[in-house]
């Protein structure tokens, strides 16, 4: 299957396409209810494997290892992948990449960033300089064969974030993502500077960016949205009420209702990630 080219596709349609932040198999599940494309978030990852925050402990080899289940749980679904800064080193970078188009993944995010990495909606980023990272993404590029590659930078100053977003988009980088952008009028900019390059827009709740809807998003000609983190903070948020409430009721469970989750609703979620369950994968565009 060409889960790349399949990605690539849909990011030239007329709509947006949304992927889905997930950070292990359950919050997958959920997300694969609702929408066709998933993220991958370091940001999640960093939290649900290690219990870190996103700053640079991720093992490329535990996240292939996730990326992998993904795939086999969910054939059809698109699988955008945070590589950070491909684990600083432009050869484990490529090595990586050849893993993840070999075990089934859509694409990778490549940052600029400089170690210690941070979150690209936190402050105290360092990022590479231009030429050392256009030389890590070349290389990068030559060793995809199908995958689709989001270049990403992580600068802050207004006339460097343009440079740079100029500078990415005359490389064979799919898609271009300036991370942690401000304000709707720098998503313009980037967006005139760029031509016709596809566009990537990062949500965090909390994080740096304006809150838009798609609809906006599509208007300021930004093709891509990826959602790094609802399912995270959601869970978090449901964990700490029910434990909460747990606590306040002296250890009773609350009654189930026709609304809420018990062991039925999930055996039922798990049970269609049974390789056998899957609906037959469609064929996709070569």
């Amino acid at each position: 299957m060409k889960y790349g080219n399949a990605l690539r596709t849909d990011v030239k349609g007329e709509q947006i396409t949304p992927l889905i932040g997930v950070y292990d198999m359950f919050s997958a599940s959920v997300a694969a209810q609702h929408y066709s494309g998933m993220f991958v978030s370091g940001f999640g990852f960093a939290a649900s494997h290690y219990g870190l925050p996103d700053i640079g402990f991720i093992a490329w080899p535990d996240m292939v290892a996730f990326v992998q289940r993904l795939r086999l749980a969910f054939p059809n679904q698109h699988l955008l992948v945070d590589i950070d800064d491909g684990y600083v080193d432009a050869e484990v970078a490529c090595h990586v990449v050849e893993q993840l188009e070999m075990i089934g993944a859509s694409g990778v995010i490549l940052e600029d960033q400089q170690r210690p990495r941070r979150c690209g909606h936190v402050d105290g980023k360092r990022i590479l300089p231009l030429e050392d990272y256009l030389d890590k993404l070349d290389l990068v590029l030559s060793t995809r064969q199908d995958m689709l590659v989001v270049a990403r930078t992580d600068a802050t100053e207004e006339r460097e974030i343009l440079r740079r977003a100029e500078a990415l988009a005359e490389t064979d980088a799919d898609v271009l993502l300036v991370d942690g952008v401000r304000s709707v009028e720098r998503i313009a900019e980037v967006r005139k500077v760029i031509g016709d390059k596809p566009l990537l827009f990062n949500q965090i709740a909390g994080g740096k960016s304006p809150r838009l809807s798609s609809p906006e998003l599509q208007e300021l000609g930004v093709d891509v949205a990826i959602y790094s983190t609802p399912c995270l903070f959601a869970a978090q948020s449901a964990m700490d009420e029910a434990l909460t409430e747990l606590r306040a009721n002296d250890g009773r469970l609350p009654a189930t209702s026709v609304s809420s989750v018990g062991v039925a609703e999930s055996v039922a979620l798990l049970e269609r990630n049974i390789s056998r369950n899957h609906v037959k994968p469609v064929e996709l565009p070569v």
